[in-house]
């Protein structure tokens, strides 16, 4: 279920957007009045995003089926889309004959040091996280970067032995070549 958006081929595929893509004319949307002079395009329409955390809601729902989940929204940039995946489940969960019972639980890592990513990972919110003993955990992130964060949530969260461990992420940042 590691389901990241910008990722591509096959069922958990997602929107691949190429490096040369203009986006979409401003004339196309509505936006507000402070943010004149400052954008150039859209490059995901809201709409777009909705539609994709829909589908991201019905991959959790077919793996999960009726087992009941701890969501682990990662803040600060996880909440708006934490909040729309679990407004989508619960209403896919109201319209079919499967119910996934949910808890959620809010956590805030941090990496960076100003501007420059470090070895340490802080997790706060995390530091007993026993609760999540035996249960299907799906950890909620808006962005994955190069996954090394991503990589270390999930070592600090298997050491609590739950019983499964998903990703759901929204945009997953490509990292360039170095030569």
């Amino acid at each position: 279920m590691t389901d990241v958006a910008l990722q591509s081929g096959g069922r958990r595929g997602g929107i691949v957007i190429e490096d040369d893509w203009p986006g979409y004319s401003l004339d196309l949307f509505n936006y507000p009045a402070h943010y004149s002079g400052d954008l150039d395009c859209v490059i995901v329409p809201h709409g777009v995003i909705m539609d994709r955390t829909e589908r991201i809601a019905r991959n959790i729902m077919d793996d999960l089926g009726d087992h009941d989940i701890v969501v682990l929204c990662v803040l600060k940039g996880g909440y708006q889309f934490c909040a729309d995946l679990v407004d989508r489940i619960k209403a896919l969960s109201r319209n079919s004959n499967c119910t996934i019972p949910m808890r959620v639980h809010f956590i805030r890592l941090k990496s960076y040091l100003n501007d420059q990513s470090t070895e340490d990972l802080h997790i706060l919110g995390a530091e007993d996280m026993s609760f999540l003993a035996g249960k299907n955990v799906l950890i909620v992130e808006a962005i994955v970067g190069t996954g090394k964060t991503m990589k270390t949530l999930l070592k600090h969260v298997e050491a609590f032995k739950p019983k499964m461990i998903k990703v759901a992420g929204l945009d997953r940042r490509r990292e360039t070549k170095r030569e």
